[in-house]
């Protein structure tokens, strides 16, 4: 079967650009174009858009996507398998939330009682979740599995107001980095007291805190390009400068230059 742009894009539900920039960037391809001057689609170019449609489904970048599909050690077989344990979780975050909703309109109507701490069960699973799908790997290899299943633990026996307080300051640590990397000082009082709020947002997920602990994350944050991409969204150089104010804050800046 052959599908011409119009065709297989009214089939995936997408517009006709999406496909035609897929080809600009090099992630799908037509099979040929016709004497026309028609791109044409084959079944090849069916599976991999499907595959394609998967990972922006599961909230992957169109760059990624590329990288992984083009890649050499791509597996259609393997990629599927993948997809299907990632929907598996979603789809049990979402059967939480679904859970969580309907008890809390049980709650409103008067038929049962619902604890604070239900009330916020499938946000908190939520948020281990997401950071499981984004970051688990490295953060288990980096830390082991026994520290973060009780980092993840704590973040379940949160209180409500734990939870909110946990939200708020990040978004704190946000916005006063923000501000600060405007002054280009990572030792000023804005930078430290930035670092000084991630400390106290760290210590929400850790057990104990140390200084060293501390360093390793905001290091971390340089040499992973994910987490440099969630920090540098609005300006580059941004995970670079927390890690330097973070270095400042703990000490770990003086031991570097003594070394």
């Amino acid at each position: 079967m052959e599908y011409t742009v119009q065709k297989l894009a009214k089939m995936a539900g997408i517009s006709s650009r999406t496909l035609r920039y897929y080809d600009e960037i090099g992630m799908l391809n037509p099979a040929r174009i016709n004497s026309s001057g028609y791109r044409i689609y084959r079944q090849k170019e069916v599976d991999r858009l499907q595959q394609i449609l998967f990972y922006r489904e599961l909230g992957v970048t169109l760059e990624e996507i590329r990288a992984i599909i083009t890649g050499p050690a791509f597996s259609a077989a393997g990629a599927l398998r993948q997809h299907r344990e990632k929907l598996l979780a979603k789809r049990e975050q979402l059967d939480m939330l679904i859970v969580n909703v309907e008890k809390t309109i049980a709650a409103e109507e008067g038929r049962i009682k619902m604890t604070d701490k239900e009330k916020f069960e499938g946000f908190k699973q939520k948020m281990i979740d997401d950071n499981e799908k984004k970051y688990g790997e490295e953060i288990r290899e980096k830390y082991g599995n026994e520290q973060v299943d009780r980092s993840n633990q704590k973040v379940k026996n949160m209180t409500q107001e734990q939870y909110a307080q946990v939200e708020k300051l990040g978004e704190e640590v946000l916005t006063t980095l923000e501000q600060a990397f405007a002054t280009g000082d990572p030792a000023g009082e804005l930078a430290q007291k930035a670092a000084d709020l991630h400390r106290q947002w760290l210590c929400f997920f850790w057990g104990s805190y140390t200084k060293e602990a501390h360093a390793g994350v905001a290091q971390m944050y340089v040499d992973d390009e994910r987490f440099t991409a969630y920090y540098d969204r609005k300006q580059p150089g941004t995970a670079a400068f927390l890690r330097d104010a973070v270095f400042i804050y703990t000490g770990m800046a003086d031991k570097d230059n003594a070394g």
